[in-house]
């Protein structure tokens, strides 16, 4: 079984990007095993702050974040068991902590292009996670 693990932010369009990526990765369906992971700073939040009040009134299916349904329907239909995750924390240090936790074989993950000077002042969740990961990490470069 290949575990693979998928951090996906709000965007719906960088989440179905890296679930077809994973779709389409060498291997049948059932070799394949996802995590997808978001992960806020805070809970300001708009999808972590409605999960957290479902979770609280006791729903067990509380509703995900739109990006996070997206690409699971999508890994869903092509036969990949996926398993979803909300944390909260640093994200780098979320992204490589599930990763140990759940040993994944690799993370994919969809960076933003960012000037130069907007890595500088900001930083760079996909770079961090880059240099700190003890596994393969595939990332997809999106304008957005």
């Amino acid at each position: 079984m290949h575990t693979i693990l998928l951090p996906i932010d709000e965007s719906e369009t960088r989440a179905r990007r890296a679930a077809e990526t994973v779709i389409e990765l060498p291997g049948d369906p059932e070799e394949k095993a996802v995590v997808l992971l978001n992960v806020s700073e805070e809970t300001k939040q708009p999808w972590l702050q409605e999960f957290e009040t479902q979770r609280s009134e006791g729903r067990t299916d509380p509703e995900l974040p739109a990006s996070t349904e997206a690409a699971h329907e999508l890994l869903s239909n092509a036969g990949i068991p996926v398993e979803t995750r909300l944390e909260r924390g640093d994200i780098t240090e979320e992204i490589l902590a599930v990763a140990r936790e759940i040993d994944a074989d690799s993370i994919v993950m969809s960076g933003r292009k960012k000037s130069a000077a907007g890595k500088v002042l900001f930083g760079s969740v996909t770079q961090s996670v880059l240099l700190n990961a003890d596994t393969p990490v595939t990332v997809l470069m999106s304008e957005e």
